[in-house]
């Protein structure tokens, strides 16, 4: 199927799993792209993605996205493919992403990825648009494709990382930060589908996520560095991280206590996120939320039953704001994992690169 005449065409490589179901319920009603191939693993392909996915999401499934037939993850040109599809989300896993996402870039597509594959590539940018939108200056050193149909891979971070770096850039911007020590409570859904077993998960914690501490560590040192004429510049800062997953449902509640660069009282850290300003070609992004960073007064927040969906899920809370005892100051902040965290993020990034006419084949 292919898209409306003024929209966008988009495919979503992984599109029966949590992070790909979450996209295609942002996309519908979607003012630019339209929703056009559903790709997915092979146990899928050939039937109508209404059959082949278990849909798991608060709003019915689009009946007109329910009849597409499900394509392989493969780009247009290798068979039965996906065609047409200028913009691509990738929602797969990091260990089947990697070649699926190279060989969609050299089509020509623009494949923005939840994937933690090219996150740490050099010449791949890893966005948070209202952190580090400049760094979209690095497709500039990308070799995909050719011509008209030169493509593009671009990364959105770790679904913690990224409520981290949200928390963290007014602070960065106003006094430095050179340490963090951030403990996650982490929901159930970023473990994707199925998931942890119920057993597991009912009253329990479980201390242990399979490389999350380490893309914790790393990631916001990308995100919040700097892109130069002499490439690419990540910030000094240090970052130890523990990663639990708890039995929530959505949303990742992370406790942070930061080292500053200069001393700071907990009203002037206030101060910083209620005056933070986002870049207003961001701001107007349809996806962006009206108000990123929300400051709670109430000594018990934020909770993700009352929090996780500010904004449609897109801002960041952050509450119990005060002095640690061995760095400078400590605060929570939740975020919506599968929404801010992965697909909501996903889709902000290609608003960004559409407004800058970096969609190549749209």
């Amino acid at each position: 199927m292919t898209a409306s005449r003024s929209k966008i065409p988009v495919g979503i490589l992984g599109a029966t799993g949590s992070v790909g179901q979450v996209l295609v319920r942002m996309l519908r009603d979607h003012p630019w792209f339209e929703l056009s191939a559903v790709m997915a693993s092979a146990r899928s392909v050939g039937r109508p993605y209404g059959d082949a996915v278990a849909w798991a999401q608060p709003e019915p499934l689009d009946p007109r996205v329910a009849r597409l037939e499900v394509l392989p993850c493969e780009p247009a040109g290798s068979g039965a493919g996906a065609a047409d599809c200028p913009l691509v989300f990738s929602a797969l896993g990091s260990s089947v992403a990697r070649d699926v996402e190279l060989a969609f870039a050299e089509s020509g597509a623009f494949v923005v990825s939840n994937a933690a594959s090219h996150r740490m590539h050099p010449r791949v940018p890893l966005i948070v648009p209202e952190v580090n939108a400049s760094h979209l200056a690095l497709l500039a050193e990308q070799s995909f494709g050719g011509g008209s149909s030169r493509g593009a891979i671009v990364t959105n971070p770790n679904c913690s990382t990224i409520g981290l770096v949200l928390a963290l850039k007014p602070l960065v911007d106003a006094f430095g930060v050179e340490q963090v020590h951030v403990v996650t409570l982490q929901a159930l859904s970023g473990a994707g589908r199925p998931g942890v077993p119920g057993l597991a998960a009912l009253d329990n914690v479980i201390p242990f996520i399979p490389g999350e501490e380490e893309k914790l560590e790393i990631e916001p040192a990308k995100i919040l560095g700097a892109v130069g004429a002499g490439g690419f510049e990540p910030l000094p800062i240090a970052v130890s991280a523990q990663c639990n997953r708890v039995p929530v449902r959505d949303g990742h509640t992370l406790c942070v206590s930061v080292g500053l660069g200069r001393r700071a009282e907990v009203q002037e850290l206030v101060a910083a996120w209620n005056d933070f300003s986002v870049d207003p070609e961001v701001a107007a992004l349809p996806s962006a939320p009206r108000r990123l960073i929300h400051v709670l007064d109430d000594p018990d927040g934020p909770q993700p039953a009352l929090h996780r969906d500010l904004d449609g899920g897109m801002a960041v809370s952050i509450g119990r704001v005060r002095p640690c005892p061995l760095l400078d100051q400590r605060f929570v902040t939740l975020s919506h994992n599968t929404v801010r965290g992965a697909a909501g993020g996903s889709l902000l990034i290609a608003e960004l690169a559409r407004e800058r006419g970096l969609l190549g084949g749209a």
